[in-house]
């Protein structure tokens, strides 16, 4: 089963407005065993629209449309509609009760314009949109089903899980579309393909398509995707080739995705294994400039296990505040194994905590010499019996270096969480 997606408006193709509709739409069509073939934005003109109309119905059985129903000029997504099917415009007395009910709320007049909302083409089914103003069309034309719906994000939701989704489950048999992803952090996308190629081709044999997804950080999704008509089946297949990949490459899985439900990121998984544990963390950083303990932050709950940073930028901070020596910055710089791991015990010992994370590094564009190239970064772990420390060479963007940085070190600190020493 086949669908596409278009969304109308100028103020998406000018980049005023981002597209967050298709992402969500999609989404939910996948759940429901629905592909999407395509996903396309269009202007505000109807010859535009009309020829978006003809090429998705050549490609998909079920067309997604959003924005343009609004009560203003610009807004032609019903007539243009209308003058598609070939049908007059009719005024649609239930959706006229949800623009009155809108309009009460406020405690304002339904003026003129807004009455127009009532207004759908003669052959649509209405879908109600108690959110709004704009009702939702569903269009059933020679086997091939139009759905119109608002622009506006929580309308357009509401609408698709609570009527658009039940609609469509009735109107056509639906087979299982199963995606599940595997996370991996510490390796490329080309080098982890050449460990994996061997397993990646044995995935054909089970009808699995496999998809790599990286991101800054030597962090790559690998999603496995497959679908058909018995759901446990499906799981089971996919799971098994999961369990396989456990085997090939343990070191640089540290979660799982599944389609549909958030994912657990690294500072997440870092703070759960710390709480269970009883276990606190400080932090140290210089060229992240206080990423990793943003990061951190963001997890709500953290102060059960999360001390504090000491955002040691400068040499002096260093010095005054981490007690580096000023001898061994000068003889070897700030970006060096040495000032890093004494960074880490450092911060440790000062917030006592059971665990820190440290960093040093030239992030870039510019500071970088032939020894030490921008991109190159020390990372420490202090810990209740020894410190590790690791250096890497991320590249010259400065951005992505301090992303990189950041997963890296987290990854470290996971990674040295569930070794057995720990438990």
């Amino acid at each position: 089963m086949q669908a596409e997606i278009i969304t109308i408006g100028d103020e998406i193709l000018i980049g005023q407005v981002i597209d967050t509709n298709s992402a969500f739409i999609a989404t939910l069509l996948n759940l429901n065993g629905i592909s999407v073939k395509q996903i396309s934005s269009v202007s505000d003109d109807r010859e535009h629209i009309i020829k978006a109309l003809d090429e998705a119905k050549s490609r998909a059985d079920i067309i997604l449309i959003t924005g343009g129903l609004g009560p203003t000029k610009d807004d032609i997504t019903k007539k243009t509609l209308a003058q598609y099917f070939k049908t007059d415009m009719r005024f649609d007395e239930e959706a006229y009760q949800d623009v009155l009910n809108v309009f009460n709320y406020y405690g304002k007049e339904v003026t003129p314009i807004n009455r127009l909302q009532a207004e759908v083409p003669e052959i649509c089914t209405v879908l109600r949109n108690p959110n709004g103003t704009a009702p939702g069309m569903w269009f059933d034309v020679k086997g091939k089903v139009f759905v119109s719906m608002p622009g506006v994000p929580y309308e357009m939701k509401a609408m698709m899980q609570n009527i658009v989704i039940p609609k469509i489950k009735v109107r056509f048999k639906l087979p299982h579309i199963v995606h599940k992803t595997v996370l991996t952090q510490g390796i490329g996308e080309s080098f982890l393909a050449e460990l994996i190629i061997d397993w990646e081709n044995s995935l054909a044999e089970v009808g699995i398509k496999l998809a790599y997804l990286p991101s800054p950080g030597m962090m790559v999704r690998l999603r496995l995707s497959t679908s058909g008509n018995d759901k446990d089946s499906l799981n089971a297949i996919v799971d098994k080739k999961i369990e396989e990949l456990k085997t090939i490459i343990p070191e640089y899985i540290y979660g799982y995705e599944v389609f549909g439900e958030e994912r657990e990121t690294l500072e997440q998984l870092v703070g759960k294994l710390l709480r269970d544990k009883k276990k606190t963390l400080s932090t140290a950083e210089s060229c992240t400039g206080g990423y990793i303990s943003h990061l951190i932050t963001k997890v709500p709950g953290c102060s059960d296990y999360y001390a504090g940073s000491v955002i040691s930028y400068s040499n002096g901070v260093k010095e005054i505040e981490l007690g580096i020596s000023k001898e061994l910055l000068d003889a070897k710089g700030a970006v060096c194994q040495p000032v890093v791991e004494q960074m880490a015990v450092s911060v440790r010992e000062k917030l006592k905590t059971d665990y820190s994370i440290a960093c040093s590094g030239i992030a870039g564009p510019t500071g970088g010499t032939d020894k030490k190239p921008v991109g190159t970064v020390w990372i420490a772990i202090a810990m209740p019996d020894k410190v590790i420390s690791e250096k890497f060479l991320f590249g010259n963007n400065r951005e992505r270096n301090i992303q990189k940085t950041a997963n890296a070190a987290l990854n470290m600190l996971k990674k040295e969480l569930e070794k057995s020493y720990f438990i």
